[in-house]
């Protein structure tokens, strides 16, 4: 029954927000791109850039697929995975204020750092770094919904309370590098239903979800419930 009600909710989260989709004026570095909240077409033949990349959490190698002017999709590899199967593999969208600043508002750097160890102890693997900060919004809006959110709103009241989608990333380009990659499945490290969801309607093997849960604490715990309750996150 549990299980039943999670994925109406993930359902009507779904239908909710492509209803509230629309034209937002976000800051940013002036493409068109982030302000039409359509999706991105991933680059045909993309000018790839790679390197070795030692970090406090393993040795990877570094390649950057360009997008567009403003965009790239970074992607850390690990071991061999041309031809692979289960591999495993971590979807992360930006977001500047926890990945850079180390904000406590989200889990989202924590649960970058623990992707890059479970990739490193695994041997093999895949991160996937996706410049969609804010869930797609970009940076000023998702300031501009904080500040909402230190009036009692939750992130979803806050982002449509500013005429904003809930959730407007799009991950054609994790297709297109997948592929690019000669990878066969994966097994997906996430707490969001919708995630897979939107990866397997891009033809995108995904074989298993493997959960990544982070510790909560006062600034977050708000922003997790929501999460849990209003997004079908399995926290």
């Amino acid at each position: 029954m549990k299980k039943t009600n999670q994925t109406n909710r993930s359902k009507q989260y779904r239908e909710d927000d492509q209803a509230g989709k629309r034209h937002a004026n976000s800051a940013g570095c002036g493409c068109p791109q982030e302000h039409s909240f359509s999706p991105q077409a991933p680059a045909s033949k993309p000018d790839l850039a790679q390197a070795f990349l030692p970090t406090r959490f393993g040795s990877f190698k570094i390649l950057v697929f360009p997008v567009d002017a403003c965009k790239d999709t970074i992607v850390l590899v690990k071991g061999e995975v041309n031809g692979a199967k289960g591999v495993l593999t971590r979807v992360h969208s930006q977001c500047f204020t926890g990945d850079v600043f180390c904000s406590m508002r989200c889990d989202c750097r924590a649960q970058l750092e623990k992707s890059l160890q479970m990739v490193e102890k695994n041997g093999t693997g895949i991160i996937v770094y996706l410049m969609q900060e804010g869930r797609g919004i970009g940076l000023a809006n998702k300031i501009r919904a904080y500040a909402l959110q230190e009036k009692g709103l939750d992130t979803i009241e806050a982002n449509k309370a500013l005429g904003l989608p809930v959730d407007s990333r799009d991950y054609a380009q994790v297709a297109f590098v997948l592929k690019k990659l000669g990878v066969k499945s994966i097994r997906l490290i996430t707490n969001n239903p919708e995630k897979i969801y939107g990866l397997k309607k891009l033809g995108i093997n995904v074989q298993a979800r493997v959960p990544i849960i982070m510790p909560k604490n006062k600034f977050n715990a708000k922003y997790l419930k929501t999460k849990k309750e209003k997004m079908g996150h399995l926290l």
